[in-house]
């Protein structure tokens, strides 16, 4: 039984992980109990996962440190989706308890588990339960007691793996959808995937993907992770130097009191912070008290930055200089919609959506090339909102997350974006508008289901409105016209049809006439969109 790992432990370890999840990414996209074919955790965590292994493979013979360091530097960049943030989290706590170290025994190793749970739990703000989540907390909770019983990292590795494998089995019952469908949260699934390929590797038994191993098409992810309502003024953002032993969770129970939107990172070196309040003098004193300031942003008020310091974190190239206060990117997929983005006036659109969730590295890219101090992004996609907001430590830009979940709710955020407003005054109105507008989607059903009071058939026509299944059907025009009688009857006065790339003009044009002769009292544009997996996006104000 191993008693210690070093960092070529590590390395291979992490790289059998990503081999791992690769093999299991399509068991995992089919744990989605939303029968769309949008359900890429599997995809998401392989890609954000195998990032780390392709910076490892270039790194021979590393240390603990520098293996650990590579591996959260590159998963951070890399990660893809709720699922892939979550586990580059993971993996970025892991990697602060292991710096220093040249090796580790079970002792440390449940540290490194506990700290990834930690800085997971620290950067979300409302945890859901019966995820990955519960299962990394549970499993790291096993490990700490292990340890004090057998301090060899096998040992403690073992019993980290029987609690995950027990917490994921629970998570059915923690979660009413997945209880329903009788199946276990798919990140947490994915998590003991890379425990348990990190406990092969551990024993000499490698896991290598197959040659020629078949690619699977990428979907999205069906977990729902709340968004937050910006309702305080004054955006503040601040880097205090950490000095002396004040416990910064004090400092974070303040702030959270004080105003919302919180995020507070700290290492041994800097606590940074940002966070929406009315009283930002309140913060800054209180924040006083656990050192000097490197950098202070309020509204108006911008001291000049000195640097950003991030000891795992290098800034992107190609940052282009401010020539403007506030800039914006979206996401988005289909040519159509880059054109309607383009025409509101966004600086830059990176492709992406369902089944094509950009990664924090492909938002960063895009982010620096924009010629502002600000950059405002619009995720436009519930998965994409948690790796867009990883970026604005990665860059020297302000950069501002609104949280809109379909493309329908980004259009009409840029409707109420002011180029003379502050960031404070645009964050607040595109925010708000978010929920002004109603999101009709038409897709396919990808597997067959008993959803929701729907028998579901693969092949099926499955119209979602909102969040929620609206209807299913084998005729298109069946689902298209539930769905006008649904807008006419809540009184929606402007109604915007975009149809995708599997959709001839021709059919779209009677999609469209029909909601005008059913809404008559409603303005009913029609836009071709060139959105793949969706048939047409509909939205309703």
């Amino acid at each position: 039984m191993r008693e210690i790992i070093n960092g070529s432990d590590f390395r291979r370890m992490l790289i059998s992980a990503a081999a791992s999840i690769e093999i299991h990414k399509q068991q995992l996209n089919e744990l989605n109990v939303f029968p769309v074919p949008d359900g890429d955790t599997g995809t998401n965590m392989s890609m954000t996962i195998s990032a780390a292994a392709a910076e490892l493979r270039k790194t021979e013979d590393p240390s603990l440190e520098k293996a650990s360091s590579v591996t959260a530097s590159a998963m951070l960049r890399g990660a893809r989706g709720n699922s892939g943030v979550i586990l580059s989290l993971l993996m970025r706590g892991m990697a602060k308890a292991l710096k220093g170290h040249e090796e580790c025994d079970g002792t440390l190793w449940a540290h490194a588990l506990q700290e990834g749970v930690d800085a997971a739990y620290k950067a979300i703000m409302k945890p859901t339960e019966g995820t990955i989540l519960t299962v990394a907390r549970l499993a790291a909770s096993k490990a700490a007691r292990a340890a004090r019983e057998n301090n060899y990292l096998e040992f403690v590795h073992e019993a980290a793996i029987a609690e995950a494998k027990a917490a994921l089995a629970d998570t059915v019952n923690q979660n009413p959808v997945l209880k329903k469908a009788g199946v276990v949260d798919a990140g947490g699934k994915g998590w003991l995937f890379a425990l348990e390929a990190m406990l092969s590797a551990l024993r000499g038994e490698d896991i290598i993907v197959p040659e020629g191993a078949v690619e699977v098409k990428e979907q999205a992810d069906f977990s729902d992770f709340a968004d937050e309502d910006i309702t305080f003024t004054y955006c503040t953002e601040f880097i205090v130097s950490r000095e002396g032993n004040a416990d910064p969770e004090k400092l974070r129970a303040f702030l959270n009191e004080l105003g919302d939107s919180l995020v507070l990172v700290d290492d041994e070196e800097i606590i940074k912070v940002h966070v929406h309040t009315n009283d930002p003098g309140a913060a800054l004193h209180e924040a006083v008290k656990y050192g000097s300031f490197v950098t202070v942003k309020i509204e108006n008020m911008r001291l000049q930055h000195t640097e950003k310091v991030m000891s795992e974190q290098e800034l992107a190239p190609k940052i282009a200089e401010p020539e403007k206060p506030i800039g914006v990117v979206s996401v988005c997929a289909g040519s159509g919609l880059a054109d309607v983005f383009s025409n509101l006036g966004v600086d830059g659109v990176i492709s992406g959506g369902q089944t094509m969730n950009p990664s924090t590295q492909d938002i960063l890219e895009a982010v620096n090339k924009v010629p502002a101090e600000t950059v405002l992004v619009l995720p436009n996609n519930k998965n994409i909102i948690m790796a867009a907001q990883q970026v604005d430590e990665l860059t020297p830009k302000h950069v501002v997350v609104i949280p809109s979940k379909t493309v329908p709710q980004g259009v009409t955020a840029m409707l109420n974006f002011n180029p003379e407003g502050t960031v404070e005054e645009n964050t607040e109105a595109m925010t708000q508008a978010l929920g002004t507008v109603d999101t009709m989607q038409i897709t396919y059903a990808a597997r067959n289901s008993d959803f929701d009071g729907h028998d579901i058939h693969e092949g099926d026509y499955l119209a979602i409105y909102g969040s929620s299944l609206f209807g299913t059907s084998q005729d298109i025009r069946v689902l298209l016209r539930a769905l006008a009688e649904k807008v006419r009857d809540s009184g929606k006065e402007f109604i915007t049809i975009y149809y995708g790339e599997d959709i001839k003009e021709k059919h779209a044009q009677k999609a469209a006439d029909l909601f005008s002769n059913i809404c008559p009292n409603a303005d009913v544009n029609l836009l071709r969109g060139g959105q793949p997996v969706y048939y047409y996006m509909i939205s309703a104000e």
